[in-house]
């Protein structure tokens, strides 16, 4: 069995490890730690594991320059960027210590047993519940941020779910490194054996999904890789959820108005946005529409002028350039577009790759055009009447953001333009850009198709719910009820006989 490789994507120079690829007998062994470790996890309290991820926070915080310099190696990402996304994660883990001890994720809710319009009622209590161990897919483009450590293992950890990890292969060594802190200050806390553990390769992945033991998969990646993981679940004898996050056009509107007053701070704030981390971003805006008249044109002449600036940009691996490569030839060769600008040529030291600007008609906007390349492209579509917009936009798969630029005081003759967008999206952005995804508490990234689940979200204190069930005690005695549940609990907000009742309100 051969060693996993690290690649510098600065330079495309691999070096072997002395990691190997798990075997089937790993993956079953994490599986069966996982599982014990529920059955532990399960008799803690909120708080205890509040302060669990705390400890995890900081076990990653120690390693803060380690951890960086190993990640800017693999990913060609920079230690700044790098920087802020383990600052992120941490701030995460710790957010999601005060959902714990807030209880309000829980639902808890009490209805006494009594006489009601329809009859005798019993006495009933409902709480959420952790599912179990949870299997995380590393994403490549967010090293510590969507991979061992990031969303969905702070999330399924403060439901209460044990973590095995699927590192991701361009950041093999950083995905060590990361479960290695996370380990080791989970077992310095007191947490149990197998509370996170991380697998490597593509067959340990398959067999992760397929284990009984686990109870769900949260993944962040390509859509071919979405669908692939869906189907092994399809074909377990118990089919779990799967909460997956893949690819979208993520379509940006510029009106007339909002034109007219600040042509030239959209187009560079747009150039600056689709080539944010060389456009490696899950809400890339990959369409922009801006009108067919001369404040269109400042946009993007503003556009052109940032982007040929821009000099060539690393990617994550060979498989993402060569991708990148092939999909942004075929648009550029397709009937209709044309190209605005180019930014700096790439090299043959690395995955480097040039950030481009193609331009299309509304009317001539096709799915073969509205697809997502992965990396620094945009397409400008230039439309005439709200009429030819909107009727572009209805050709339109979701994405996961949808982005409006408005004049001032226009936002309310807008109505059609917001729906339209309200229906292709999961989260509206006004004047602004999608790729800032915000950790916090009215934070949703999800979507309709191509998220795997459209009510739940895989950033923000929601998305705790993911890996949570609803479960109703009915007639039970005190003594067995979740202290939550107890008559004269005043820990966490608790719904009683339709009445919500605040901690400190009794």
């Amino acid at each position: 069995m051969s060693h996993l490789q690290s690649v510098n994507p600065r330079t495309g120079q691999s070096s072997e490890t002395e990691i190997l690829p798990s075997t089937p007998d790993d993956v079953d062994a994490a599986a069966t730690r996982a599982r014990a470790a529920f059955a532990e996890l399960s008799l803690r309290h909120r708080a205890w594991r509040a302060g669990l991820l705390r400890a995890l926070a900081d076990g990653l915080e120690s390693r803060r320059e380690q951890i960086v310099a190993t990640a800017d190696g693999e990913t060609g990402l920079g230690e700044p960027r790098l920087n802020g996304e383990l600052t992120r994660t941490c701030f995460q883990l710790r957010l999601f210590a005060d959902v714990v001890t807030e209880g309000g994720y829980l639902e808890a809710t009490v209805d006494h047993a009594g006489d009601t319009a329809m009859g005798p009622r019993p006495d009933l209590r409902r709480m959420l519940l952790p599912l179990g161990p949870v299997a995380v897919f590393g994403a490549s483009n967010f090293p510590l941020a969507f991979s061992v450590p990031g969303g969905d293992t702070a999330s399924a950890l403060a439901a209460g779910c044990p973590v095995i990890v699927k590192a991701h292969g361009s950041h093999v060594l950083t995905s060590r490194l990361c479960g290695e802190a996370l380990e080791a200050a989970a077992i310095e806390y007191g947490a149990p054996e197998g509370t996170i553990g991380v697998v490597y390769g593509r067959e340990a992945g398959v067999r992760l999904v397929r284990h009984p033991d686990i109870k769900a998969v949260g993944f962040t990646g390509s859509l071919g890789g979405g669908k692939a993981l869906l189907e092994l679940i399809n074909t377990r004898p118990e089919p779990i959820p799967f909460y997956g996050e893949l690819s979208g056009i993520n379509p940006l509107v510029v009106t007339q108005a909002a034109a007219k007053e600040r042509a030239d701070e959209i187009g560079a704030g747009l150039a600056g946005s689709f080539t944010l981390g060389a456009g490696q971003f899950c809400t890339k805006p990959g369409l922009a529409f801006v009108p067919r008249t001369d404040e269109g044109e400042a946009v993007l002449a503003a556009l052109r002028t940032a982007v040929e600036g821009t000099g060539a940009q690393v990617l994550l691996n060979k498989g993402i350039r060569d991708s990148f490569a092939s999909g942004s030839e075929r648009l550029a060769g397709l009937s209709g577009v044309g190209t605005a600008a180019t930014g700096g040529e790439p090299d043959d030291s690395g995955f480097t790759a040039q950030p481009r600007v193609l331009t299309i008609d509304a009317a001539e906007l096709d799915t073969d055009v509205a697809t997502e390349c992965f990396g620094p492209l945009v397409v400008v579509v230039r439309y005439s009447e709200n009429e030819e917009l909107l009727a572009a936009m209805a050709r339109l798969e979701p994405s996961l953001t949808s982005t409006v630029h408005l004049g001032t005081d226009e936002a309310t003759q807008a109505t059609d333009l917001l729906a339209g967008l309200q229906a292709v999206s999961g989260r509206l952005v006004f004047d602004g850009y999608p790729t800032g995804v915000a950790v916090s508490w009215a934070q949703h990234h999800g979507g309709p198709w191509p998220s795997t689940n459209s009510i739940h979200t895989s950033v923000g204190t929601t998305a705790i719910r993911r890996f949570l069930r609803p479960f109703a005690w009915q007639g039970a005695p005190q003594a067995v009820l979740p202290p939550e549940l107890r008559d004269g609990s005043v820990d966490v907000p608790v719904r009683v006989d339709g009445v919500l009742t605040l901690p400190g309100n009794g």
